[in-house]
């Protein structure tokens, strides 16, 4: 549990303002200069409970190191991206993606002179609030406890990681740093008015009162952008589902190679590719049009950052903070391509027949386990238990919403399974 003790839950007042003037300094586990702009770990607001430094590591390689030694970020492996781990070995599964999502983080974060650490520490824990069944999962959640708060994956997360994982003998949660939070919470941009209102996306009473908590007690300043290690994760998730959403939607058999003449950026690269290795099979054609789509995204945002960064000359990272818009970004033509893109991977994946028809069967098994433990409390397990009262209905809702958002797929099926007579079999 948090402390009671105003002294020592606070992150340090000192650290709240502007950096001081070693924020230039060699950061001793990047091994380089970081750049004035950069987060930097040996001035970081701190950590709500407060703990010793580590003499061998920096508290943001601290922070990622206890995101992935973590039950929640294990069973990433077993929670849906698009497609359902039965479907195949192939496919990326929410684990593989935020492993990806990592490593296009710190090729942007070597390029910009940012923390790597940091980046990837909010890369790796920005999906560890997700259901199973993925966005069919989240939706279910929402409508399913609309009434009793909804359900928002980023909010989950924090839950995950300041309440619900429960390792250490000092305090629940993981207890990360002030930035690898703030970059959690703002991973969709600066949260404004509309995301603290009831009803609002699915999001009701309930989670907008985390919202408030949360504000209220780390002083994230949500209205203001993320710092720019935390604008680095949330478009390097950008790059990583855009292009592997196509990888696997190619070797699913959902999409062919010639359907992609509708993406101009895709087309290029993949006429560019059979003109230099003529005859070349789709399997490595694939491949190539991964990795070389991947390149020309992380070269496009390097380049429009850095003029973004030349144009307002930021002294640290508060300054990008307080910018009226995002820093880390795309250019005006790849963000017209990307939306091309995305608009494709909507109408040919997202809301293929097969696709749908296996996420409403998901999110069904998951309104389905939501009813009955509603009804039956009772029947949750050991510690998510709860009495059902009238007083306590709340708190039941938190305890199921908590218990099914931690499950796998696999796990959500075999309870409904448990309960009912008869259960989807997602194919």
């Amino acid at each position: 549990m948090l402390s009671n003790d105003p002294a020592v839950n606070d992150f340090p007042d000192s650290a709240r303002g502007r950096l001081p003037s070693s924020h230039g300094r060699i950061a001793a586990t990047a091994g380089r200069q970081l750049a004035p702009y950069a987060s930097q770990a040996e001035c970081s607001r701190g950590r709500l409970i407060k703990e010793r430094s580590c003499p061998m590591r920096s508290d943001f390689a601290r922070d990622r190191d206890r995101i992935v030694h973590s039950t929640a970020f294990r069973r990433l492996n077993h929670k849906t991206q698009v497609f359902i781990y039965h479907e195949g070995d192939h496919f990326r599964s929410r684990l593989s993606h935020s492993l990806e999502v990592a490593q296009i983080a710190r090729s942007l974060a070597r390029i910009l002179r940012l923390d790597e650490d940091l980046c990837e520490a909010i890369s790796l824990a920005h999906d560890i609030g997700h259901p199973p069944f993925g966005h069919a999962g989240e939706r279910a959640l929402s409508r399913a406890l609309k009434g009793f708060g909804g359900f928002d994956h980023n909010i989950q997360t924090m839950r995950v990681v300041t309440s619900l994982e429960r390792r250490y003998a000092g305090f629940d949660g993981l207890n990360l740093s002030w930035e690898t939070l703030e970059g959690l919470i703002k991973h969709n941009g600066p949260v404004g008015r509309d995301r603290f209102a009831k009803g609002r996306n699915g999001i009701g009473e309930g989670h907008s009162s985390l919202l408030h908590w949360y504000e209220k007690k780390f002083d994230f300043r949500l209205h203001q952008q993320a710092g720019p290690e935390g604008q680095v994760a949330a478009i390097a998730d950008d790059i990583a589902y855009n292009n592997h959403d196509i990888d696997d939607g190619l070797r699913a058999g959902i999409i062919a190679v010639d359907d992609l003449r509708e993406v101009p950026l895709v087309w290029d690269i993949v006429s560019r590719i059979r003109k230099k290795h003529e005859g070349i099979g789709d399997d490595r054609l694939i491949f190539e049009l991964n990795r070389n789509l991947i390149t020309a995204m992380i070269r496009d945002v390097s380049a429009e950052t850095t003029r973004r960064l030349e144009e307002m000359s930021p002294k640290c990272s508060d300054d990008i903070r307080e910018s009226t818009r995002p820093v880390v970004a795309f250019s005006d033509d790849f963000v017209e391509h990307v939306g091309q893109l995305r608009d494709f991977l909507f109408e040919t994946v997202y809301r293929n027949r097969r696709i749908m028809d296996i996420m409403q069967d998901a999110e069904r098994i998951t309104v389905d386990l939501v009813g009955h433990y509603m009804k039956r409390p009772q029947d949750l397990p050991g510690e998510w238990r709860c009495n059902g009262s009238n007083a306590n209905i709340n708190k039941c809702a938190e305890q199921i919403r908590d218990f099914i958002a931690g499950m796998t797929d696999r796990y959500i099926i075999d309870m409904h399974r448990s309960v009912f007579d008869l259960t989807p079999e997602l194919r």
